[in-house]
């Protein structure tokens, strides 16, 4: 997301932020985006990875992803901050092949 009052016609880094912790972009935190200015940072997927096989919300019914869009009966990360941001399994996996590929970012997946 953008953060309030940002210029749009001219973006920085700081500009953007994380949708599930509000952290700025840095050169130091990697972030992946998905659809419509989505964006998820390498600290909140390593959080997602962590909790996903204890914590995660069960399908109780179609639960609409943020940064696929999809309305998704699976199991999802809720972020601790903001209950509408929520990332399904499909996305952090696909997050965390992105960050590992990506040599720039020495972001691996954890344990």
């Amino acid at each position: 997301m953008l953060r309030p009052g940002a210029d749009p016609e001219n973006v920085q880094m700081s500009d953007v932020l994380c949708d599930f912790c509000g952290a700025a972009w840095t050169a130091d935190l990697p972030l992946i985006e998905g659809h419509q200015g989505s964006v998820i940072c390498g600290r909140c997927v390593s959080v997602a990875i962590a909790e996903t096989g204890e914590s995660a919300e069960a399908g109780a019914g179609p639960i609409k992803c943020r940064m696929c869009l999809e309305e998704r009966d699976e199991p999802v990360w809720v972020s601790p901050m903001d209950e509408s941001a929520r990332i399904c399994r499909r996305c952090i996996d696909m997050a965390a092949e992105a960050l590992e590929g990506d040599a720039e970012t020495n972001w691996r997946r954890p344990g």
